[in-house]
């Protein structure tokens, strides 16, 4: 009997009957991703329910060379947490893991286990009349570790940071098994390397993350939320401006769309309507909040917009005058992406450039775009705040599905070269996965792939962590693929 073919068994005993998936059928949802842009094969799918039975699994994977593929709630857009197409891999889902292991509003801090869905956090947190600021549209399924091992960013990091910032400690299961007790609630702590950095945003590379302890905020008392037309998106960033000058860190969200957008989100969610009566170019919701119940926020809010107007920043706006509006206006902002999948294939990407160079950028990208592709419907949105956009592409009305998909690797070319000539990032906050892992290589500088290689092989030194996926294929090839 072959090593892989043992592995199943060996593993039963370390999770239990309970913990253990091989019937094809049963593992079909750990192997292919929610879009089902990704899918593959495994030898089987372990779901340990606790850090102990994760050390375990490690343990025998590794001494029978079997690689692990981490998932969480595999609502990712990189194809990170599926495994390859070999069915030699064993998928290691920490959905059994959703304890929430202590909370303590003086430290402001919660304790959460990797399984534990976004959600269930944001609501543990406000039982205690406390924030946990990460927002993002897929909360009602994601999972803190899927967060954690993407680094997640969502609606809140202009005035919370993302996930890097958001976390004071972590526990870790190695490669080799041992575990790393580092859930400490600490905001100061400089005893050397802080190491759960290295585990932040490495989608499972070096490690699969158990827990963390994560930090908390005041609870939001009011707030105040507007839809404003633009004419460019110069108008956006000069708006940014205006509004943080007047409101500071009342500032929590700021998120841009084209009308193309909002176009695909009108023909296609139920329940949305134009805010407007005119059709504009580009739009923003903006958004303030404070922690006191009456903190004079939409009168800021209209001073803002005022100065706007007066500086033929701003079109037109609309102020929501209570929280059903406040919730018509968000829907129209995170049911973009899903209307999009209405008009065939959707290529999605995720880069971040300097906030004063969006507007050179949205020009020059959207200028090759449509030389490349005439007729192409592009789809830009996102946290403007922060210089990440989310650069879609449509095919052209009427044009064909697989005609389109066949061009995908060149928009990608023509999106990325656009952003690497303005130093902004291909990936802002949905990590690399397997989509980005090659071409990472011509937009990273060289000597920092070989320092990040250099903690691979340090952490993993077998390669057997979520192979083929952040790092580029050395000579065409991942080492536990060879």
């Amino acid at each position: 009997m072959s090593a892989v073919a043992d592995v199943p068994s060996l593993l039963r005993d370390a999770v239990g009957e309970a913990g253990l998936i091989t019937d094809p059928a049963d593992m079909g949802r750990y192997l292919t991703d929610w879009r089902n842009a990704y899918s593959g094969r495994a030898a089987a799918v372990v779901r340990p329910g606790t850090t102990e039975e994760v050390a375990a699994v490690v343990r025998t994977c590794r001494d029978a060379g079997v690689a692990v593929v981490p998932q969480g709630g595999n609502t990712g857009l990189c194809g990170g947490s599926m495994p390859d197409d070999s069915g030699r891999q064993v998928v290691l889902s920490l959905d059994r893991m959703r304890r929430v292991r202590g909370i303590d509003p003086v430290n402001q801090t919660v304790t959460v286990e990797a399984g534990v869905v976004l959600q269930a956090v944001q609501e543990a947190a406000a039982a205690e009349g406390c924030l946990f600021p990460l927002s993002l549209g897929s909360e009602g399924s994601c999972t803190v570790g899927g967060n954690l091992a993407t680094n997640a960013g969502g609606t809140g990091v202009l005035r919370y940071g993302n996930m890097r910032d958001l976390t004071l400690g972590l526990e870790v299961v190695l490669p080799d098994g041992r575990i790393w007790n580092g859930l400490r609630g600490l905001r100061k702590d400089n005893t050397g390397y802080d190491l759960k950095h290295l585990f932040i945003g490495a989608e499972g590379t070096l490690g699969v993350i158990t827990a963390a302890v994560l930090k908390l905020f005041p609870a939001v008392r009011s707030r105040a939320t507007a839809w404003v037309a633009l004419p460019s998106p110069q108008a956006a960033v000069d708006l940014i401006g205006i509004v943080r000058a007047l409101c500071g860190d009342r500032l929590t969200g700021f998120e841009i769309m084209s009308r193309q957008s909002v176009d695909f989100v009108l023909a296609h969610r139920a329940g949305v309507r134009d805010p407007l009566d005119a059709v504009h170019p580009w739009y923003v919701l903006v958004e303030l909040g404070d922690t006191l119940p009456d903190a004079g926020l939409g009168g800021l809010l209209e001073a803002a917009l005022e100065e706007a107007f007066e500086r033929d920043v701003a079109a037109d706006a609309v102020v929501a005058s209570g929280s059903a509006q406040v919730a018509e206006l968000w829907g129209l902002r995170e049911g973009i992406s899903e209307a999009q999948n209405f008009e065939g294939p959707s290529l999605k990407h995720d880069v971040t450039v300097p906030v004063s160079s969006i507007p050179a950028f949205v020009e020059q990208t959207d200028r090759a775009l449509q030389k490349a592709v005439p007729g192409i419907r592009i789809v830009t949105y996102g946290h403007i705040g922060d210089g990440n956009l989310h650069y879609n592409l449509s095919k052209p009305a009427g044009s064909d599905d697989d005609d389109f998909r066949a061009v995908a690797e060149e928009l990608a070319r023509v999106v990325y070269d656009s952003t690497s000539s303005f130093d902004g990032s291909i990936s802002a906050e949905h990590g690399l996965g397997q989509s980005k892992r090659d071409v990472i290589a011509d937009y990273k500088d060289a000597y920092e792939l070989e320092l990040m290689r250099g903690l691979k092989q340090l952490f993993d030194p077998d390669g057997l962590m979520n192979p083929g996926k952040v790092l580029p294929r050395e000579d065409g090839v991942a080492r536990a693929e060879r």
